[in-house]
């Protein structure tokens, strides 16, 4: 289902009302950022920034505002900060140019904007501080092996260091290099990776788990979209791809991500043919994948180029999204209030499947003791939609022969339940690799449609062209036959005028030599 729109939610205790796990469209005041797609976010101090982002090809430059508590917008204007020593000449520079896929990181009091594809000159990546407070900018002057420009990268901060992953530089070139940078000195730094890296991509999600491991997840090449997921260890630098567990995640890129304790929460995205309607969380400590929620096709929250925070609000957290195209451009502000963890008392989580087994090896268990009178078992069990929950009560009489038993059914349960578990997730993985190769195949397949109906257009022209030069030469041949009948005739005109003059000639030498002879004179 689709995201609720809520015009009657209290501005002031607006989080009280909302349920767990479902988007909700807020009801905010003031002006509202023009809608747009491809900025960068960030939550400080109960307020959501958004820089910058696309709209209709032309990229913004703008800072907005939403106060979260008052949920109204506002605009910010910057200035340059004067020139200190960590900072470049800002004299002729604006505060913040119009740019696009970029990052914004909070650090300290100040917020950190950097990469992103702009039309500023710049052949490495730029790191521009931004204080809220005083509204003052500046770009901070970094040493070190600065990484080329690029946008739709991942920054991701780790302690006092930022990692840059991946990215598209100015030519279009893809990337798959990690870039630190030092926080503490401003310096940057290239790491020499091991092992596999994700292969060149760009508007893909990382994230960090345990300050150890970069996790990096799905994005997109010019032509193909990824559903893979990468670890790279942050302390042996290197790369794997590891088995993953839980529902079958579709590829997708241009999506948002951001964690809670070990939980990595993604949003939207898309694989060039729709939007992504699912909103994921990776248990990055079990690897496990799960469906929080879904909306329906061509929703807000189904866009590609949005972006998510997460802030904490009566201390409850809040996931909070603004942004994205999903046919058109997006202004609206949508929250989910995500359901705590119960770690109250430990349950036992089932599929259908193996609550079945359990709840079938439990009335066998049951029959069979109470039967010979020497154990008696009640079992209750308790149903929710997702999970289900099973309590076993036993009063025992002789706990060894039913603990025996007991334990020697659940061993082989739990080994045939294991067998099942890993069969599902190879099926699991052998079909998304079976979609990927699909997909890659129907792509390069309309790719090659596209060559062969090109080229039998082409054909098509050149035939027509041949059969016009065809007719020409017809024309011209007919033409050369004209022309040789006429030169034939002017060939037999010419025979003729020359016999004539001859003849001519001849009959007046003639007559001149008898005259001559005859003594004969010519009359004047």
């Amino acid at each position: 289902m689709g995201a609720e729109m809520t015009p009657d939610l209290d501005i002031n205790n607006w989080f009280s009302s909302l349920a767990y796990d479902q988007w909700v469209s807020l009801p905010v005041s003031g002006s509202r950022p023009s809608a747009r797609y491809k900025h960068a976010a960030e939550i400080a101090d109960g307020k959501l920034y958004i820089t910058g982002g696309s709209r209709n090809g032309r990229y913004l430059s703008d800072i907005q505002v939403l106060d979260l508590r008052s949920l109204t917008w506002s605009k910010l204007k910057l200035q340059m900060e004067p020139v200190s020593d960590q900072l470049v000449d800002n004299s002729t520079l604006e505060a913040l140019p119009a740019t696009s896929g970029h990052s914004l990181v909070k650090w300290g009091s100040r917020l950190l904007l950097l990469g992103g594809q702009s039309k500023e000159l710049s052949d490495v990546v730029t790191v521009r501080s931004i204080d809220p407070e005083t509204l003052n900018c500046c770009i901070v002057k970094t040493s070190g092996k600065d990484p080329i420009a690029r946008g739709g990268q991942s920054v991701t901060l780790v302690g006092s260091k930022l990692i840059m992953f991946g990215g598209e530089d100015s030519n279009r070139r893809l990337l798959n290099d990690i870039h630190i940078l030092d926080l503490e000195t401003m310096t940057w730094d290239v790491a020499e990776t091991s092992q596999t890296p994700p292969s060149p991509r760009f508007d893909h999600t990382a994230a960090i788990h345990a300050n150890r491991y970069l996790l990096i997840f799905g994005g997109c090449s010019h032509s193909v979209c990824f559903g893979d997921l990468h670890i790279l260890d942050l302390h042996t630098l290197e790369w794997s791809q590891p088995h993953i567990e839980g529902d079958l995640v579709t590829p997708r890129a241009g999506h948002a991500g951001i964690t809670i304790n070990e939980d990595w929460y993604l949003v939207g995205g898309g694989d060039n043919r729709s939007g992504v309607s699912d909103t994921l969380t990776l248990n990055m400590s079990k690897l496990v994948w799960s469906v929080v929620t879904s909306v329906e096709e061509r929703d807000p929250l189904a866009s590609e180029g949005l972006t998510i925070c997460s802030e904490i609000v009566n201390g409850e957290k809040f996931l909070v999204a603004f942004g994205g195209y999903y046919g058109k451009y997006n202004n609206e502000v949508y929250v989910l209030r995500t359901k705590p963890k119960d770690l109250s008392r430990p349950k036992i989580f089932q599929s259908p499947a193996a609550a079945a087994a359990a709840a079938a090896a439990s009335v066998t268990a049951a029959y069979a003791l109470t039967s010979s009178g020497e154990r008696k078992i009640d079992v209750r069990k308790k149903e929710d939609a997702n999970f289900q929950e099973m309590e076993i009560e036993t009063s025992l009489q002789e706990p060894t022969v039913g603990l025996n038993l007991t334990t020697a059914e659940k061993k082989t349960l739990e080994s045939s339940l294991t067998e099942i578990r890993t069969q599902n997730y190879m099926f699991k993985n052998d079909l998304a690799e079976i979609n990927n190769t699909y997909e890659e195949l129907s792509k390069e397949l309309l790719s090659v449609k596209c060559q062969l109906e090109a080229e039998t257009s082409r054909c098509v022209n050149l035939e027509a062209q041949i059969s016009e030069l065809q007719n020409r030469l017809e024309s011209l041949h007919s033409i050369e036959d004209e022309l040789q009948v006429l030169r034939n005739q002017k060939s037999a005109i010419e025979r003729d005028m020359e016999f004539t003059t001859e003849g001519t000639l001849q009959k007046q030498n003639s007559g001149g030599v008898w005259q001559w002879i005859a003594g004969g004179t010519r009359s004047s």
